[in-house]
């Protein structure tokens, strides 16, 4: 009887187990990331649904469906092409045929800063959420819910001009340096984050706390002596950065270089004087900060399928030692 209630305990913890498990599903499936189409949002609007110039009207009504637009007379609807690369960030090698990814943006309330949701995850391959929410910060993007999607798999970059168009065809022009530096950061984001993806305990997560805590400084530092920071500044505030993220050994000086570049060129746009750029990075960053700490605990926690391991092994040896 004693095998007999052991075993019975064991596998109703399987079963308590499971239902646990189950429920963290269903609920984690009932949550949206999604912008309401079914009504009018009659103080900002129809939401805007930017799609890829690249798409035929089959992938255009496939991405439609995939960023869960249910009333496309609630939507204003507009392609993003080369010219726009061309007129947005002085591309003069653009083509409308690689423009597969798009973006659906609703102007939010002041204060609600840029909430960026990939809808695909598997279709963008290289751009994160907080890579396109920090470019998008820097352009002069504030208060946006923005979801992406593609029918398939890109890296991801067009989608920001995407966003640009969105503003733009509502009315809010965004500024033309601030733009092409914020396109810059995020191909020079995710080029050290892809360079460095195969190098053990690297994560892209990092990087971008570092790029928040650069501009944050480079702003302080403005602030407090009433100028730009120096080209040495720039070196000791990137370093700072990138040892309190723990990257120090990872970026290598031709990568270093590209970052210094950009924040050369960043403390020249309006971005470093803005009370609203601070803001929404002091929103970024603690959500980015968040999900560090998530990634420092998966790691002290990376023993767990050793324990469940186990766990099932006395299982399966308690059930052979009541049949014995």
């Amino acid at each position: 009887m004693k095998k007999f209630s052991k075993t019975m305990l064991l596998l109703t913890s399987i079963f308590t187990i499971g239902t646990a498990v189950g429920s963290g599903t269903t609920s984690a499936q009932a949550s949206s990331n999604g912008i309401d189409t079914t009504v009018i949002n009659e103080k900002w609007g129809k939401p805007t649904f930017v799609y890829g110039g690249g798409l035929s009207e089959t992938q255009i009504e496939e991405t439609i469906k995939l960023l869960k637009i249910e009333n496309t007379d609630n939507v204003n609807i507009i392609a993003v092409t080369g010219e726009d690369l061309r007129h947005y960030l002085n591309d003069g090698a653009a083509n409308t045929a690689d423009m597969i990814s798009s973006v659906l943006v609703q102007k939010q309330d002041s204060g609600n800063g840029v909430e960026v949701v990939i809808q695909t995850p598997n279709n963008i391959t290289q751009i994160t959420s907080d890579q396109y929410t920090n470019a998008a910060i820097t352009a002069g993007v504030s208060d946006a819910k923005i979801i992406v999607a593609s029918v398939s798999r890109v890296t991801g970059e067009s989608a920001l001009t995407g966003i640009y168009k969105a503003f733009d065809v509502n009315g809010e022009e965004l500024e033309q340096d601030r733009m092409e530096v914020a396109q810059e950061e995020l191909e020079t984001t995710n080029q050290i984050a892809q360079e460095n993806a195969d190098e053990e305990g690297f994560d892209s997560s990092k990087l971008d706390q570092a790029m928040i805590e650069i501009k944050q400084s480079l702003a302080e530092l403005k602030e407090r002596q009433g100028e730009l920071a120096t080209r040495e500044d720039i070196e000791q505030i990137i370093n700072d950065a990138l040892e309190r993220a723990q990257l120090g050994d990872y970026v290598t000086q031709e990568q270093f270089n590209r970052l210094l570049d950009l924040f050369e060129k960043y403390q020249q746009t309006s971005a470093i004087d803005s009370e609203q750029v601070k803001e929404q990075l002091s929103d970024l960053a603690n959500n980015v900060k968040d999900k560090v700490s998530d990634l420092i605990n998966q790691a002290e926690e990376s023993g767990l399928m050793d324990k469940i391991a186990n766990f099932f092994r006395e299982i399966w040896q308690a059930i052979t030692a009541l049949f014995n």
